[in-house]
């Protein structure tokens, strides 16, 4: 394989693995957002006597929980992706070497 393909590979490698890292990093705060909201339901439960408000609150949290677990599961494909690509930018790296 010429140098220049081995180049552009790795270019490629490098941005997908960044673009993974951002879509981590962003999935990662609104799972923060999602748990601190839980908190904060939580936190009101306890001083709403309306049994609507009550209802109202339960299904936030039940859906807010379903985020965050979906979130989780989505996190840790991104992690097996990460592996992925850096595995393969490292085998790209290492063809890239000069040969001595």
């Amino acid at each position: 394989m010429s140098i220049s393909f081995t180049s552009s590979i790795i270019s490629r490698l490098k941005r997908e693995i960044a673009d993974i890292q951002m879509q981590s990093a962003s999935d990662k705060i609104k799972r923060e957002k999602a748990l601190a909201k839980i908190k904060q339901l939580q936190k009101n439960i306890k001083m709403s006597s309306s049994p609507t408000d009550l209802s109202s609150k339960m299904t936030q949290i039940t859906k807010l929980t379903e985020e965050a677990a979906r979130i989780e599961a989505s996190q840790a494909a991104i992690a097996k992706q990460l592996t992925a690509k850096n595995a393969e930018l490292r085998q790209q790296l290492a063809k890239n070497a000069p040969q001595d």
